[in-house]
């Protein structure tokens, strides 16, 4: 028997957690901790910061939870089939978790997962969970945690909504493919690693851009879009440059 539970943490920065999810981390057997390799391996450093903040103890025992890193498997690029692409990554780190689970924890107990943000939005954790059901008993637990749409807000200080106004959550791939959805007037679009909004028609339309929404080093940029473009552009770059990695998010009004 398995007790998994995800728990959001937030956009990195450890007073994004909730009292919730340091009780969660606390209660954990055992912890992990995804390894994106070299060049992103800061986000696993980030994860094992926000448990040694979090982390004071465990039950009666005192004993604090092991925490374990693995590395996460690279998506193969070369099928055609975006779907199949994912479906056969997740089925990998599934096997990763399976097996990461049963060396350190072979008789069962608590294992807790760190999810970036939040489990339920354009997350994929828990479809990853799901498949460990196959092979033993799991009992799901899912914390909330802060959002990179929330951070992003924050950051710029403004709503997310006009007054009564519609808005739309969606990904960098279907700005691409669809452009802009009818019968909504905000987008908030995130897993966007083509800076998308650039195959949008510009004129009308305000765009508020973070990256590393939350964090120490986060950068926001707003304006016309088709006044900034191309600083949030070169920004991101450079940003990614520097650190190896970038997590960003942006907002776009008509």
């Amino acid at each position: 028997m398995i007790d998994l539970t995800l728990i959001g943490i937030g956009t990195g920065n450890p007073q994004h957690l909730t009292l919730q999810a340091v009780e969660a981390l606390n209660a954990q057997d055992l912890i992990l901790i995804p390894n994106k390799g070299t060049g992103k391996d800061d986000l696993a450093g980030l994860r094992q910061a926000i448990c040694a903040e979090a982390i004071r103890g465990h039950g009666q025992t005192g004993e604090a939870p092991r925490i374990v890193e693995f590395d996460l498997p690279v998506r193969d690029e070369a099928t055609q089939d975006y779907r199949q692409r994912v479906d056969d990554w997740h089925d990998a780190i599934a096997e990763i978790w399976w097996q990461t689970i049963t060396t350190h924890l072979p008789e069962g107990g608590a294992v807790g997962f760190l999810v970036w943000g939040d489990p339920s939005l354009y997350d994929s954790t828990m479809r990853i969970a799901d498949r460990l059901k196959t092979r033993t008993e799991i009992a799901l637990r899912v914390i909330p945690g802060i959002t990179s749409i929330q951070a992003l807000t924050a950051a710029h200080a403004i709503p997310i909504n006009t007054i009564n106004g519609p808005f739309t959550i969606t990904t960098g791939r279907q700005l691409r493919d669809a452009g802009w959805p009818e019968g909504t007037e905000t987008l908030v679009v995130m897993l966007d690693g083509a800076c998308s909004f650039q195959s949008l028609e510009a004129d009308g339309v305000e765009i508020w851009w973070t990256a590393y929404a939350g964090m120490e080093n986060e950068i926001s940029i707003s304006g016309p879009l088709d006044e900034v473009t191309d600083q949030i552009i070169e920004t991101r770059a450079k940003a990614r440059a520097d650190h190896g990695w970038i997590m960003d998010i942006y907002l776009l009004r008509r």
